[in-house]
């Protein structure tokens, strides 16, 4: 098998119908991955998977039993699981003081505890498989503080954080667990924030060495690297991809 050759890797994508997850789908199946392209909205994601040529499946991640039933549907439609990136998630942007306790919840829940769940469902599979890479996303809000993030920040420190103790613990077993530390890229989310926060467009591209904002297409070739047998011996890791915004002061 060729380093970065995905024939006959199967591989499930969270949120997989837009933003980084669409990106991150691309890459995939131009690299030869069949690809299941999971989210809430069917028009969307089956759109999204016509485009790549995999499938669309319904999930809730907030539901255990979706996430257990999409790992279930992807091994009965596609005969196995190898890939499972673990991107969905919201953001509510508030002052700490103005959360409710049911947006903390809310955001936890879509972002953390999903990814957990999600992985869990994999496992078994991935075990039936011989192996397998679990991909999740953080943020640049994994290493930085800002005043309107709490939930959304607290939620991608412990992407970090999970995917170093799932690296450590399913070594054994041949399945290499990584995060990926997105800066400021141009998407629907990102866009609303560009509204919601006065400035923020302008000290993003101050601060960014590359000059620009990112695009859901920066993120093929990391999804492919570490979903390939090129990151076989790369595991508990998080790699920021954001035009150089985490290293300059």
């Amino acid at each position: 098998m060729k380093p970065f050759d995905l024939a006959d890797r199967v591989a499930i994508v969270t949120g997989g119908n837009g933003g980084i997850g669409l990106g991150m789908a691309r890459g995939l199946a131009a690299a030869g991955a069949k690809v299941v392209v999971a989210g809430r909205d069917s028009a969307k994601s089956a759109a999204a998977a016509k485009e790549i040529g995999g499938i669309a499946i319904d999930v809730d991640v907030l539901k255990e039993s979706d996430c257990r039933a999409l790992a279930a549907k992807t091994v009965a439609q596609l005969g196995r699981l190898d890939i499972l990136v673990n991107n969905a998630g919201i953001n509510i942007r508030k002052q700490p003081q103005e959360y409710s306790l049911d947006e903390w919840h809310r955001v936890l829940d879509s972002n953390l505890t999903s990814a957990f769940t999600c992985s869990q469902a994999a496992y078994p599979e991935m075990m039936k498989a011989g192996g397998g890479k679990v991909i999740n996303i953080g943020s640049m809000m994994s290493i930085f503080g800002a005043s309107f993030t709490t939930p959304y920040a607290a939620s991608k420190g412990g992407i970090v954080q999970m995917t170093r103790a799932m690296a450590c613990a399913w070594a054994k077993d041949n399945i290499q667990v990584n995060a990926v530390l997105p800066g400021w890229i141009d998407t629907d989310l990102t866009r609303r924030a560009r509204t919601d926060v006065a400035g923020l467009h302008e000290r993003v591209l101050a601060r960014t060495p590359a000059g620009r904002w990112g695009d859901p297409g920066d993120f093929a070739g990391i999804a492919v690297f570490l979903a390939s047998s090129a990151s076989d011996f790369l595991t508990g890791t998080a790699i920021p991809v954001d035009g150089g915004y985490s290293v300059q002061g």
